[in-house]
Parts: structure tokens; sequence; C-alpha cells
């Protein structure tokens, strides 16, 4: 049952992003989730490899999240329809400020989506996610630290499931989350 298999799917991504330890080895566990899951975003047959920038320590900072209240809504395009979002604060980071976004849904979850110089160049061009606790992505892209500050490491920027397939649709970086700054980190294009 295809409900049963997405449960699956996000309990194995979650279980990816707790347990893997350095930046090769969640990279190689990536890999094989993709190629051999049955919910995989890449059409099974023909996953060929997700290609990535290399590690950069530039790409890890510590960020302040200030207080800056907003909504947004954010039209998928798609059967989940219009997704109501809170913003949780505007991170001040050396490539830019970007808004991060607390998804107003049963249960909730943090949603940091970029689009950066890279895109449509080097990176899918509707911009990647650094984290979306919603699928389970906790603890890698962005890391709570004391008070109002957290850790970004934007070596686990990821597409999102619509730049491997055009049957999946996804929210894309909203205007405020667009910075001029290139982030040579994370996963580059799949095709």
């Amino acid at each position: 049952m295809d409900a049963l298999e997405l449960a699956d799917y996000r309990a194995a991504n979650a279980r990816l992003y707790l347990e893997a330890g350095d930046l090769e080895d969640f990279r190689t566990r990536r890999d094989d989730l993709f190629a051999t899951h049955p919910q995989s975003p890449i059409p099974a047959g023909s996953f060929t490899g997700l290609r990535y920038y290399p590690f950069s320590a530039d790409a890890i900072v510590e960020a302040s999240l200030r207080e800056a209240p907003g909504e947004i809504d954010i039209d998928t395009g798609g059967p989940d329809g219009i997704v109501h979002y809170r913003r949780a604060g505007i991170l001040s980071t050396p490539f830019g400020e970007l808004s991060l976004w607390w998804i107003a849904a049963y249960g909730g979850g943090l949603f940091l989506p970029v689009r950066d110089a890279t895109c449509g160049k080097t990176t899918y061009g509707g911009g990647r996610y650094l984290t979306d606790t919603v699928k389970g992505t906790h603890g890698r892209g962005l890391e709570p630290l004391d008070g109002n500050r957290v850790r970004l490491d934007f070596n686990y920027l990821y597409n999102p499931s619509c730049a491997y397939d055009d049957a999946w649709l996804c929210p894309l970086a909203p205007p405020e989350n667009r910075v001029g700054t290139p982030i040579e980190a994370g996963e580059l294009t799949y095709h």
C-alpha cells in the first residue's frame, strides 16, 4: 500500500538524518535510500547517484534568530493545495537573511527553503531545502543552540522531490528566502 510505503520512507529518511555519521556517510546512505526505496522521488531503475559540492567548512555558520512575525501561504500546485506558514523568525547568515518558517498544520514543523545564486546554474532552479522537519530532516542542516541561536550547515542543502521528477509538486522558496550570494554547498542538480 502506497501510504504504508510512504510512512516507511519518511521513517527511513528520519533515521538517516538522526543516525548517519559524518557528511560522507550521510551522502552514501542517502544514495542508498534513493536507489532502493519504492517511494524514492526518483523513478525506479533510473537512479544514477546524487551529486554534491565538496564539503565546505565555510558553509557551517551560527546565526541568530530574531523575532519577526509574519505569515505566508505557498501554493504547492498539487493535492496539498495552499500550505500556510508562520514565520518563526529571521536568520542572519553570511549569505543573507533567511526566514525560518513553521508549517501551520497538524503537528507543524520547521521549514527553511533557500534559493541562491547557484540555482538554475549548478543547483535546482527552484531552490533547495536546508530543513523540513515534517519530512524528518532533524539535526543536520539546522541545529538549535542556546537561546535564539542556531547552527546552520549548508552542506546539507538538498533538492525538493520535484527536482527529480515532474510527478512531484513542492513548495519553493518565497521571495524573502532568495539570496544573491552563491551557496556552493550541498546537493547539485540531478540531471
